[in-house]
């Protein structure tokens, strides 16, 4: 078949996100997906005493103020969350899960499941592909947490509404080559320390030359006091040591 035929046959069905191409593909849900894999790597590992999160900012300008990038948000003091992609539409999912996150809590005097924060993300993801007129959320987020019977947790929530729970994963730009080394070298029961030591260590395999701590966040939420705890660009460095 003509290769511009093809393509204008494409084109017919990617117009309006509810509809359906003929082999069954919604494609501006598939365009979402590749608008994730063009974001900035973030990185989740699951610890014996913690979760770990890290991510790179991508600083586009040596004008811009590093500490202003977010790349790193706190639900809740035991949860946890970073994205790829459209950081914008993050933002977005992130001020919805702190809202549902502070009515559980008045509600019901006890701190929200992650699982809940994760599910409720995910239903207004996945109604964003089959309402004309809306866009798929351009971004794919690691949600990560410690629960209060001290269960330590790590999703991944896709741009159409679909999750998945993770020992440790990786989204965004370095998702091939990021992968492949946790495969090779993560262990089930590291600590929050060689978790981080880790994270780290492959981000700069996959930055190279570009990798510097000021474009690089790091979180992690221990076991012991379920506290969000963000690491300093020193710190970082002392890990790296």
């Amino acid at each position: 078949m003509n290769p511009n035929k093809q393509m204008i046959d494409k084109m017919g069905y990617d117009r309006s996100i509810t509809m359906f191409s003929p082999d069954g593909r919604l494609l501006q849900v598939e365009y979402a997906k590749k608008t994730v894999k063009q974001g900035s790597t973030a990185i989740g590992l699951v610890c014996k005493d913690g979760v770990v999160l890290i991510a790179d900012k991508r600083i586009t300008s040596k004008l811009m103020i590093p500490e202003t990038i977010e790349k790193m948000f706190r639900i809740d003091d035991h949860i946890a969350a970073t994205a790829a992609g459209i950081i914008s539409d993050a933002r977005v999912l992130v001020d919805r899960a702190q809202l549902r996150a502070q009515q559980h809590a008045v509600t019901y005097d006890s701190k929200i499941d992650i699982l809940s924060i994760v599910k409720d993300i995910c239903d207004l993801k996945q109604v964003c592909t089959q309402s004309a007129g809306l866009r798929p959320f351009g971004v794919s987020m690691l949600v990560a947490g410690v629960e209060e019977d001290g269960s330590i947790k790590l999703f991944l929530t896709e741009p159409y509404g679909l999750y998945f729970q993770y020992k440790a994963t990786v989204i965004g730009e370095g998702e091939v080559e990021v992968d492949a080394i946790l495969q090779k070298k993560y262990k089930e029961g590291m600590s929050v320390e060689e978790g981080l030591k880790l994270g780290l260590s492959a981000m700069k395999e996959f930055l190279k030359t570009n990798f510097n701590f000021e474009r690089i966040d790091a979180v992690y939420i221990s076991s012991k006091n379920k506290r969000y705890t963000k690491l300093s660009d020193d710190e970082l460095r002392r890990l790296m040591k």
